[in-house]
């Protein structure tokens, strides 16, 4: 499936313009969420093609977000890549187990961000 419009899901203003102009200069559409209520009506909303999420939230964190996510035949279709400071090995073998297609490491490296895109498309 081709991935043009994304959700980033981040409480931090400066990752959400980071990550934002990363995949805006990639071609993509991007919408914004900064914690989960923002994030579930963004996707009632408008569904995106991938959902692009923090960990470390205020209120419902982002593995209780992306299994809620996962687990609602509405949105079960899109995929969420977990992107995060967390980088224990346990959090991202949890991450994946929410239902997270892939997990990335802050800071986020454009190359590798877009190759992990690519690799969902």
């Amino acid at each position: 499936m081709p991935i043009h419009k994304i959700l980033i899901v981040d409480d931090s203003r400066t990752e959400l313009v980071h990550l934002g102009a990363i995949l805006r200069n990639a071609g993509y559409e991007v919408d914004t969420a900064q914690d989960a209520v923002q994030a579930q009506a963004r996707l009632e909303q408008s569904v995106p093609d991938l959902v692009l999420m923090d960990v470390v939230m205020p209120g419902k964190n982002g593995f209780q977000l992306t299994r809620s996510i996962t687990h609602d035949p509405r949105f079960a279709h899109v995929p969420v890549i977990l992107c995060t400071s967390k980088n224990q090995e346990t959090d991202r073998v949890w991450g994946l187990r929410q239902g997270a297609r892939d997990y990335i490491v802050k800071p986020v490296q454009q190359e590798d961000l877009l190759s992990k895109i690519q690799a969902l498309e």
